[in-house]
């Protein structure tokens, strides 16, 4: 029994490549990670249309990825298993020693994925390599991107005129774009709409268009339609704040029987205490004051929704310079706190004695990704954090 996939199998999940032979930075855009998100897809193949009937002069190489074919062709989320949640290192080592026949419907994909991931990224130089992850959800709302939270990440998604959303990524484990930022590239997530809303597809294409333009790969004068994706995004995001970070993540299972209220879209105010779902054991209730992200109103999925709240400008600054300084370095010898004996990038925190503003400590310093492990709370950075 064979373990790895085709060149075939692996080549099935390019729909598109852009290279003219001049040397530049590689963009890579991934897009129907899950089935049921067809639009980024969609938007790929118009954005790629066009640079070939212009024949638009480009540095570097482009390149666009689809992920779950399988769930694709059913349009729905997954077939066994969340393709956008297993991508941590230790479970694609497992998996690699499963029988390909033996292998979920996404652990093949994966797979292949993976294969066609790697000869990419063997092709490019040393230029830059940017990934663009392109997804939709199942509520209506404004467009908007999210960032494994290091400067240069931030650098290349605040180009885009919409929300910047901090520790979103962070929030969830095994997602694909942790994987590629792990790598040291350049990443950002794009939320572009509701799953089957056409303006979901203009939206990726702007994002798209504008991502050419802002790595460098095309001059602005020569993408015909970039005012045309400059205005579209910039009316997208003219009425909210341009960074936000996640304060909640509200987990959910299928035995919760999770329903959320109808009527809620992105970046909609709420308050504490508000009424924001039912589920097996009651009311769910907002547990602070901010704006819904990424509300549940489809079958599957493990988000039940988040709150994420307004990250000022100052402390943005703040914690850019921080980072610049390198003072995460010192956050090791702070009291109650030492260095992770298996990692490096994460730091464990003793809560009885760090009390005092811990979280919003750790996050300026850029340990964004937090988990609870008894009385400890255990912080990680990106590997790649500038």
């Amino acid at each position: 029994m064979s373990s790895t996939p085709s060149p075939d199998a692996a080549a099935r999940h390019r729909i598109g490549i852009y290279d003219q032979g001049e040397p530049g930075p590689t963009i890579l855009v991934m897009s129907a990670l899950h089935g049921n998100e067809p639009a980024g897809f969609r938007a790929f193949e118009r954005v790629y249309e066009r640079l070939l009937a212009d024949k638009t002069p480009f540095r570097g190489r482009l390149v666009g990825f689809v992920g779950n074919l399988t769930a694709l062709d059913k349009q729905q989320r997954f077939i066994d298993e969340d393709l956008n949640r297993i991508w941590q290192p230790g479970d694609i080592a497992r998996r690699a020693a499963i029988p390909w026949e033996e292998r979920s419907s996404e652990g093949r994909q994966q797979a292949e994925l993976l294969a066609a991931l790697e000869g990419e990224l063997g092709q490019a130089s040393n230029e830059p390599i940017y990934f663009l992850d392109l997804h939709t959800s199942s509520a209506q709302g404004k467009p908007f991107v999210c960032i494994g939270d290091t400067l240069r990440n931030r650098n290349f998604a605040t180009q885009f005129p919409v929300p910047v959303i901090l520790g979103l990524e962070e929030q969830v484990d095994g997602a694909m774009l942790e994987y590629v930022n792990n790598l040291g590239h350049v990443t950002v997530g794009v939320e572009a709409g509701q799953h089957d809303d056409p303006t979901s597809i203009d939206f990726h294409e702007a994002f798209v268009s504008l991502a050419l333009v802002g790595t460098g790969c095309v001059h602005r004068n020569d993408l015909s339609c970039y005012n045309e994706m400059r205005a579209r995004l910039d009316a997208a995001g003219a009425s909210l704040p341009r960074v936000l970070e996640v304060r909640h993540r509200h987990p959910v299972s299928a035995a919760d029987d999770f329903q959320m209220r109808p009527g809620y879209e992105n970046f909609q105010p709420v308050k504490v205490g508000e009424e924001l779902a039912q589920d097996a054991r009651g009311a769910v209730q907002a547990p602070e004051t901010g704006r819904v992200l990424l509300p549940l109103y489809q079958g599957q999925g493990d988000d039940g929704y988040f709150l994420v709240r307004e990250f000022a400008k100052f402390w943005l600054a703040v914690s850019a310079l921080l980072r610049r300084l390198k003072l995460g370095r010192c956050a090791r010898w702070l009291p109650g706190v030492h260095v992770h004996h298996g990692d490096a990038n994460t730091l464990v925190v003793n809560r009885g004695v760090a009390r005092w503003f811990t979280v919003e400590i750790f996050h300026l310093l850029g340990y964004r990704k937090e988990r609870s492990d008894g009385d400890q709370l255990l912080f990680s950075r990106r590997v790649e954090d500038f």
